[in-house]
């Protein structure tokens, strides 16, 4: 008699869950990125906050400050263990990021200093030449405090 024991098949989304998408670098762009991140986010079952917050501020300063014509800029996202990894990579290498102290005032600048408040470790390396890479981690909440009952938005 031959038998063969079932097994579920594991579903490979539960271990390994990453999104990236190519931009225009636009403000068109940037804002795809916000709502592409979110989107991304909720079919995760995964808070959306702060991460659409830091995904807007890091893409529109890839469109701001990294825009070079003809070159698109990417988002990436990837979930590893509890951490939450958002990477935007743009084609101007040779100006890395740098946080500016704002005037009272002004209009924009705040940025970095916005990431770095919403998001548990950010940093860029650079890329292949001419690229640099923008990134931010968000540490998950635990599963339990995730419920259904907790708003995703």
């Amino acid at each position: 008699m031959n038998q063969e024991t079932a097994v579920p098949e594991a579903r490979l989304e539960h271990f390994f869950r990453n999104f990236s998408v190519r931009l225009s670098p636009t403000p068109r762009g940037a804002r795809l990125a916000r709502l592409l991140a979110a989107e991304q986010l909720r079919s995760w079952g995964l808070p959306v906050d702060p991460a659409r917050q830091v995904v807007a501020e890091l893409a529109a300063n890839a469109v701001t400050h990294g825009r070079v014509p003809g070159r698109d800029f990417r988002l990436t996202m990837y979930v590893i263990a509890d951490t939450l990894r958002i990477e935007v990579t743009d084609t101007c290498g040779d100006l890395p990021p740098r946080p500016q102290d704002p005037s009272d005032d002004a209009e924009s600048g705040r940025g970095l200093a916005l990431v770095e408040a919403l998001a548990d470790r950010w940093g860029w390396g650079p890329g292949l030449r001419p690229r640099k890479t923008v990134w931010a981690e968000c540490v998950l909440p635990p599963v339990a405090a995730r419920s259904k009952s907790a708003p995703l938005a």
